[in-house]
């Protein structure tokens, strides 16, 4: 597995009793799989996240344990109670399941308290906890409203809301901010984590975003053609990565070659990386020979500037970040790096600046 360089305490998965348990689970539609003996445990009270490309098979996990698919191998259990098996499949209705839609699904004719209590029939105190969370979502002023009469925040709030009043024992999210503006996704993010942490909410998300799933979730699940490649913590995600998928989707970097001096140093064109305890070692868990030649990832902040280096590299595009740019450098053999640097170094395309390495994980793969 890639290792780091320097040894430092990393996030560890959330740990506990499984609450919601996906075991080996399988999904056809016809002849085409469309998820392969999938498996997690999630713990009361985590937020996971279920990320990958469009078609990697994510929403049709999600339709999975909301009962609206039947599982064709494994299963799933919620609590003490066995919700989906081959053969078994217990309702949508019984399964006390939330689930809040891509295009949250409010009802257009009901105001939003009417929206939040529509799941409330029985309820002891319908009234009280509508009330409660409107609160909790931050729109008691806006009850008497329609969801037209909304912004693209506040109806997903509303239907959050709604989703929570019946106290689900799990809340399932599909895409949640597929429908806002890039502005406002990053911030109603963090207020849908806090909403679901204050309501000790356990909850399984879905995006093609990595910045949502970061933003939100206890733990992500990179999913590849219908496969889980890594069920970690996004630290784990972007600097220790199962394999190569997870390397190239997570993240921004670029691969470049080294040769292996011992277990301990990689040599690039650039310079050399080692660790101080570290065993360089495939996707496979094999060590690497001396003199092999692998790929290494560096991310932009592995790549610095240095005015000062002998090491020369060719500016061939550069993007704008506020407090930094993020440069596209060229090697002199025509590999391309990225660099995150401070913006007050506003260099031309074209351009040749000094560059050295400061790798503080190293994480390096069997040659393609």
């Amino acid at each position: 597995m890639p290792v780091a360089s320097h040894r430092t305490s990393s996030p560890s998965p959330p740990q506990g009793p499984g609450w919601l348990v996906v075991q080996d689970l399988s999904l056809r539609y016809g002849a085409k799989a469309v998820v392969q003996a999938l498996g997690f445990s999630l713990p009361k009270g985590v937020i996971a996240c279920l990320l990958g490309p469009s078609g990697c098979g994510k929403t049709s996990v999600l339709r999975a344990l909301a009962g609206f698919e039947p599982i064709t191998s494994g299963s799933v259990v919620l609590g003490n109670r066995l919700l989906s098996a081959p053969g078994q499949m217990l309702p949508p209705e019984q399964r006390r399941i939330g689930m809040v839609f891509q295009d949250y699904a409010l009802f257009p004719h009901l105001t939003v308290a009417r929206n939040v209590g529509f799941g409330l029939h029985g309820h002891a105190d319908p009234q009280g906890r509508i009330h409660e969370m409107l609160d909790i979502v931050g729109l008691a002023h806006v009850a008497d409203r329609h969801p037209h009469e909304l912004s693209g925040g506040q109806q997903q709030r509303v239907a959050l809301a709604r989703a929570l009043a019946p106290q689900p024992e799990v809340l399932l999210l599909d895409e949640p901010f597929s429908n806002l503006d890039v502005s406002l996704r990053e911030r109603l993010a963090g207020e849908v984590r806090d909403i679901l942490k204050a309501t000790q909410t356990t909850a399984v998300m879905v995006t093609h975003d990595q910045h949502e799933a970061f933003a939100v979730a206890d733990v992500v699940g990179v999913l590849a053609e219908g496969r889980l490649q890594q069920w970690d913590t996004a630290y784990a995600l972007y600097h220790q990565p199962a394999n190569r998928f997870v390397a190239d989707f997570v993240g921004q970097g670029a691969f470049v070659h080294a040769h292996v001096l011992d277990a301990q140093r990689l040599r690039l064109q650039i310079g050399e990386v080692q660790g101080e305890d570290a065993v360089f070692a495939t996707n496979q868990a094999l060590d690497f020979a001396p003199g092999t030649t692998v790929e290494v990832l560096l991310r932009p902040d592995d790549v610095l500037h240095d005015d000062a280096s002998p090491v020369q590299a060719r500016v061939v595009h550069k993007a704008f970040k506020g407090a930094e740019f993020l440069y596209t450098l060229a090697l002199a053999d025509g590999t391309r790096l990225l660099s995150l640097v401070p913006s007050h170094h506003d260099h031309a395309i074209g351009e040749a600046i000094g560059i050295r390495l400061d790798v503080s994980h190293v994480v390096a793969f069997q040659r393609a």
